[in-house]
């Protein structure tokens, strides 16, 4: 049975029990010490008040030893005052003993005093009158026999007080057998927590430090005793080992992916090609010349434009598949990134002022050449431009910022940064607008940034991407810097 338990069970269980065992020791312990203290308690309230009478009692009964005697000798009335006055105070101490008894044998033996010392008032008072009447013989007689009974009486008082000790040493080894019991328990409960300890420290030696152990003894021998430095050092091991391998394996399926998803576009791409370009030229001839050839109202001539102007997108959409599927062939050759960025400019200028927007380049001197494609970089930078442009529509700003730096991985780099002032890139698409038929516009093909990032891919460079909404997108592209252009600009 216990063998069928899972490890963790079987170390739960022996922990709840070392748990409960001590709490049960606890709430033990925590009983002894209330009943202790009740005893002791009892023994200070009851048992000491009820001894406290009974020596009260016998000190007033021995207090009215000799006034009796000293009376006949003289016959001083003074004596008789002090006599009656620790009468008096013997019948208190009386009250007091049979209020505070405990058990019947004590009860039993004050009614015995009472009862004793009422015969011993009455035969010392007959011993009185006869002293005041001039009989001394007779009243020595009787005076003899009130010894008796006074003496009888102090045997009753020293009985009450022996009852008073036998309550009190009854308590006492009630409380010791409760001791002994209490003793026994805990010594019980100790065994029982040394018995678990070991179980559970059987437990963890041998089925869990044990193959700790041995697992940390597969690569790298331990330290004696320092067995779990190694563990955690397997562990840290293992951990960035299983962390580089998921990494990989999200690229793996990243480039799976995107090599599906460009196989389908290869296939869509060569369809598209030989199914309409050619009879979208044809169109585009024919519709060329009968707007030249034809009398057209003002209607007529819209609707003609508009007709041109879709058969334009259409022919657009077709080269941006054409050109995603079967990217030429780069023609690397030494170029400056402010080279391109100026060319750029020059070829987009009417439709940067179409849209209203204004261009500003930061730059602190020309950046050192760099292998790459003049052409694929120009179009790279122009994708990045109307992309800002059409995140704009009432106009703008866009800042190119030109710099150099050092990168881990790359060495010496040139960096080139697009930031416009428009609305922002939503942090719940970031991490999709590299993904190829992606867009948000309702024309758009969703190939622009994905052709960006497989020109900058292909040149050996990064390209990064800083938004946030409401306040514009910075696009950053990083390219290797030429070992020759970087000595010769050192």
């Amino acid at each position: 049975m216990w063998q069928r338990l899972s490890l963790r069970t079987r170390i739960l269980l022996l922990l709840a029990a070392l748990v409960l065992t001590t709490l049960a020791g606890g709430l033990v312990s925590f009983w002894h010490n209330e009943a202790t203290e009740q005893v002791f308690t009892s023994l200070a309230d009851r048992h000491l008040a009820a001894f406290q009478a009974a020596e009260e009692l016998e000190n007033a009964l021995l207090r009215q030893k000799g006034y009796l005697t000293y009376f006949f000798i003289d016959g001083q009335p003074r004596w008789l005052e002090e006599l009656e006055r620790h009468h008096q105070a013997f019948l208190r101490a009386l009250d007091k003993a049979r209020a505070t008894a405990l058990t019947s044998p004590m009860t039993d033996v004050i009614a015995q005093i009472g009862e004793r010392y009422q015969v011993y008032h009455q035969t010392r008072g007959g011993v009185i009158d006869l002293y005041r009447q001039g009989r001394k013989e007779e009243g020595w007689r009787h005076h003899q026999e009130a010894r008796g009974h006074y003496g009888a009486i102090m045997d009753l008082c020293g009985r009450l007080k022996l009852a008073h000790d036998y309550a009190i040493s009854r308590t006492l080894s009630e409380n010791r057998q409760r001791v002994r019991l209490i003793n026994t328990l805990t010594t019980g409960a100790l065994i029982t927590v040394v018995g678990l300890g070991a179980l559970l420290l059987y437990v963890l030696f041998r089925q869990i430090l044990e193959p700790l152990r041995r697992l940390a003894q597969d690569d790298t021998p331990a330290t004696p005793g320092d067995e779990v430095t190694a563990v955690s050092r397997r562990m840290k091991t293992l951990k960035e080992d299983i962390d580089q391998a998921q990494s990989q394996l999200e690229k793996s399926q990243e480039s799976l992916l995107q090599a599906e998803k460009l196989a389908l576009v290869g296939k869509l791409a060569a369809g598209v090609a030989h199914s309409i370009r050619n009879p979208l030229t044809s169109v585009k001839m024919r519709l060329f010349s009968l707007g030249r050839h034809l009398n057209l109202t003002p209607t007529q001539k819209e609707d003609l434009e508009v007709i041109s102007q879709e058969i334009r997108h259409i022919d657009t959409i077709v080269r941006s598949f054409l050109e995603f599927s079967r990217p030429p062939k780069l023609k690397m050759q030494p170029v400056s990134l402010s080279e391109v960025v100026d060319s750029t400019l020059t070829l987009l200028r009417q439709r940067l002022d179409s849209y209203g927007v204004a261009v500003e380049v930061q730059r602190s001197g020309r950046l050192p050449e760099t292998q790459g494609d003049p052409e694929q970089l120009k179009e790279m930078l122009v994708n990045l431009l109307l992309n800002a442009c059409e995140a704009m529509p009432r106009g703008g700003r866009i800042m190119i910022r030109e710099g150099r730096g050092q990168m881990a991985g790359l060495g010496p780099v040139v960096r080139l940064t697009v930031q416009d002032s428009g609305p922002g890139i939503p942090a719940s698409i970031r991490d999709k607008i590299f993904q190829p038929f992606f867009s948000t516009k309702e024309e758009g093909t969703g190939l622009g940034l994905p052709i960006v990032k497989r020109i900058v891919t292909e040149h050996g460079g990064l390209i990064q991407v800083d938004s946030a909404e409401g306040r514009g997108a910075a696009f950053t592209i990083t390219l290797p810097l030429r070992e020759e252009a970087e000595a010769v600009s050192a």
